[in-house]
């Protein structure tokens, strides 16, 4: 590895810990505040690709079926941290695992869409963390809650894997341009992220 953040490259995950590794740090990833900077979307990605290649050796609805159940108990996780920290998240300083303007980043998303954050959120980083603390902040109710976070958890997957899946069937190369791919992905799912706090530094 060239760095300590080498660990974290998706491919890395999967041949250290394999599928569950992987399944846990989706887990992390979706409710636990300081999960924020780990892989998401293209940990789906690779982890869809690699099930048609055969290194994880699972059916394609097993593996979205797993990944549902981790990403459905994440946000569960993220909710009861959120319903029992209450504001207090708001005046908690910023550390190397927690950043303030990542909760407002999700407060403006989810005053925008409503419950529907917790869906879209879960296609974005950064929101994919802090979506369903905030919900817990705000007190959305359980029932809304659960059918949103089953909505999420379902589609989520089913996207991801199955693109990543869909591309190794119709590419078998593509394991070699895994990192290429990977940035491509960071890139693509972090820019309306970076969008959005750059407009709200130009207003301040």
């Amino acid at each position: 590895m060239d760095s300590f953040w080498d660990i974290f490259k998706p491919k890395v995950i999967v041949d250290f810990g394999g599928l569950t590794l992987a399944l846990l740090i989706i887990l992390i990833e979706n409710g636990v505040f300081f999960g924020f900077f780990l892989p998401g979307d293209s940990l789906l990605f690779t982890i869809g690709l690699l099930c048609y290649i055969g290194v994880i050796d699972v059916t394609l609805t097993t593996l979205m079926l797993s990944v549902a159940i981790a990403a459905f108990m994440g946000y569960y996780i993220g909710y009861w941290f959120g319903y029992k920290t209450g504001n207090s998240l708001y005046k908690r300083e910023d550390t190397l695992f927690f950043k303030k303007k990542y909760v407002h980043t999700a407060e403006d998303f989810y005053k925008k869409y409503g419950g529907f954050a917790l869906v879209m959120g879960r296609f974005l980083p950064i929101v994919r963390t802090f979506a369903p603390i905030l919900a817990g902040v705000v007190r959305v109710k359980p029932l809304s809650f659960l059918l949103f976070n089953l909505l999420g958890a379902i589609l989520w997957p089913v996207t991801i894997c199955g693109a990543g899946y869909f591309v190794g069937s119709k590419f078998p190369n593509a394991i070699d341009y895994l990192d290429f791919i990977v940035i491509g992905f960071i890139l693509v799912t972090t820019i309306p992220i970076a969008n959005s706090l750059f407009k709200k530094q130009k207003l301040k």
